[in-house]
Order: structure tokens, then C-alpha cells, then sequence
């Protein structure tokens, strides 16, 4: 089969478009024919070793320790059952499904996500992958297409992963930052169907497809961010799902209204942060670390799936072997929505 990996850590110039022989499921797996794959955030930091290590943040690391060369990229997943390990549900083959690309560190619904498919192990940058039983959703009679199906895990688990860490409540002030990329556009669209207020922080050629999205006000990052929130919500904002963290966090944190919650889960902005505690702790405010999802949220959001209650943005497609195209487009940040892969396209 064909598939796109990385030997290295650097630029798009390490993705290696190459042909590999055909995984073989282990027992409690199965093989899927990749449909789809959708790109994010993390294959660029996996790429560059950009995520650092406790105690050296300038470590090379993949999203969470050493990555083991090569590898597979590619953690967004939507295909069909192709084949299951001697033992399994062969009711599965040709079904519809999305992966869960988490790793966790147990079995319960709560489990927290310790490892990413595409980046501790193989991922969905190929004709085909292999996945656990346990984490293929079946989602044959949804009508979301095989790109917006693939749009889902990591961008959408993140999103709804910070709502329900959250504890976002209809009627609430909720601020999104980075609403143009694939985190922010889901949690607009999430928290906009949980019934919550969405003031969104975004580039101003952006502006109207934020708010096409569910974003009831639009702060153009290019002004004063701060002023702009506060004009948008002057009673203060209840919940903060923050992807760029920065200088943001310190300067907007007063503007949480009591007992509001700040939930982090990225840094585009920078992972250095300075920040009058007093706000916190005199105003009964949090600040949460929110890293992708749980199963339990990733069931959730495979529901939603099924009935098509959110609906991805899909910006661009490309086949396979423009993986490396694919990627500088995600990284000029240009485009609104998904980018996907397309493996079956030659």
C-alpha cells in the first residue's frame, strides 16, 4: 500500500510518499481502507518535534514523548471495516466507521488520552490502517460525508473535550479564540448547539464564516482583542475555550465573570504565560488543561455524527501523495474549516 511517513523531525520536505506492505490486525483489531484522513494542528508539531517535554520544552518530542522513526502520520480517520483479527466481530467488515485515534491509560469512559495515532503509533496517511475494535464507531447511516466524518476526531473531540471539561451551560457567554481553524470552527458550532452565547476571535477576511458558523459576535484579532471582548460581552464572558493561549490568557482572564472557567487546549499564541493569580483566586475563576478527549466525550460526539448535528467546514482535499502541499496550506492558516487526504486517489 502507499503511505506517507516521516523518518525525522523538519519541514514538509520529511514526509516520504513510499509503499509499505499491508498492516496486519492483531488480535482486538481490525484493518480499515482509509477513506479520508483529515489534517490538524498535530501533524505539524509532531512533524517538527515541536511539543516539547516535561522539564526541556525545547525538546524534540512528538504530541507526547519521542517519536519512533518512521512513522506514519495521520490521526483523523473515516473508511470502511476491511478486515478483523481472527476472533472479532466480522459483522464489522464493509461497515462505515471513525477511529478514535486516542491512546488512553485505561479502559473506563473518563480515561485520559496519553497517546495519538499518527504520532505514537502508525496513523491514517495511507491506503490503510489498523485500529483497536473498541475504538471504531460505526457510523454507516450517518449522512455526513467521508471528509466531514474524518473532520471529527481531533478537532471536534478537542472542542467538545473543552465544552464538557468546561461545564458549558445554555445561556452562558462562551469566547472562542482561534475560531477560523479546525478547534475553534467546532467549538463554535458546538457551543452554539448547546445554547450558549458565542463570541468569537478570528482575522477579519474570516469574519463571516465564523459567524456563519454559530458565532453570534466576531472580535478581529488584528485590533485590540481585549476591548474588543469586552464590548462584545460587557458583563463578561462565563467560559473561555482558548487554542492560542500567549499573552491572551494573562491580558483576558480579568474578564472572566465569577466563577468562569479559562480551558486551554493549545498554544499557537505561545506556551508562555504570566497571569495575575488574584483574578483567579479572588473571583473563584479557573484555568483548565484540556487535551483532546475522552471516550466518553468521543461517544458523545459520535452521536452527534450520526445525526449530523454538526456539519464540518471542508476547506481543501488533495490525494496522498500532496500530503506535504497539504500541510504548508494548514500552516499558512489561510482557509477556513478542514483540510483533507484523499488515499485512494492516484
Amino acid at each position: 500500500m502507499r503511505a506517507v511517513r516521516i523518518t525525522r523531525h523538519g519541514g514538509p520536505e520529511v514526509l516520504e510518499v513510499t509503499e509499505v506492505p499491508v498492516p496486519v490486525p492483531g488480535a482486538g483489531e481490525a484493518l480499515v481502507r482509509v477513506a479520508a484522513v483529515a489534517l490538524n494542528n498535530t501533524d505539524l508539531w509532531t512533524r517538527e518535534g515541536a511539543y516539547g517535554r516535561p522539564g526541556d520544552p525545547q525538546a524534540r518530542s512528538g504530541w507526547r514523548g519521542p517519536v519512533v522513526f518512521p512513522r506514519v502520520q495521520g490521526a483523523d480517520v473515516a473508511g470502511r471495516v476491511e478486515a478483523v483479527a481472527p476472533g472479532g466481530d466480522t459483522g464489522l467488515v464493509g461497515r462505515r466507521v471513525v477511529v478514535d485515534p486516542a491512546l488512553y491509560d485505561g479502559d473506563g469512559p473518563d480515561a485520559h488520552p496519553v497517546g495519538l495515532m499518527g504520532s505514537e503509533r502508525d496513523g491514517g496517511y495511507a491506503d490503510f490502517v489498523v485500529a483497536p475494535l473498541e475504538r471504531l464507531h460505526d457510523v454507516t447511516g450517518s449522512p455526513l460525508t467521508d471528509d466531514q466524518l474524518a473532520s471529527l476526531p481531533t478537532a471536534y473531540g478537542t472542542a467538545l473535550g473543552m465544552i464538557e471539561r468546561a461545564r458549558v451551560r445554555e445561556g452562558e457567554t462562551v469566547l472562542v479564540t482561534g475560531a477560523s481553524g479546525g478547534v475553534g470552527l467546532a467549538a463554535v458550532q458546538i457551543a452554539r448547539a448547546w445554547g450558549a452565547r458565542v463570541v468569537a476571535v478570528s482575522s477579519g477576511p474570516k469574519t463571516d464564516a465564523v459567524r456563519e458558523a454559530g458565532a453570534d459576535a466576531v472580535v478581529d484579532r488584528a485590533g485590540d482583542v481585549v476591548a474588543g471582548i469586552r464590548a462584545a460581552a460587557p458583563e463578561g464572558v462565563d467560559v473561555a475555550l482558548d487554542v492560542v493561549a500567549g499573552d491572551l490568557v494573562g491580558e483576558a482572564v480579568p474578564l472572566l465573570r465569577e466563577g468562569g472557567r479559562w480551558v486551554i487546549a493549545g498554544a499557537l499564541g505561545g506556551y508562555r504565560v504570566t497571569l495575575d493569580v488574584r483574578r483567579l483566586y479572588l473571583h473563584n475563576a479557573q484555568v483548565i488543561g484540556s487535551a483532546m478527549h475522552t471516550p466518553a466525550h468521543f461517544g458523545l460526539l459520535m452521536d452527534m455524527a450520526r445525526r449530523a448535528a454538526v456539519e464540518p467546514v471542508i476547506a481543501a482535499a488533495y490525494p496522498l501523495d500532496q500530503a506535504a502541499r497539504a500541510q504548508e496550506e494548514l500552516a499558512r492558516r489561510t482557509h477556513v474549516g478542514k483540510i483533507v487526504l484523499h488515499p485512494g486517489v492516484r
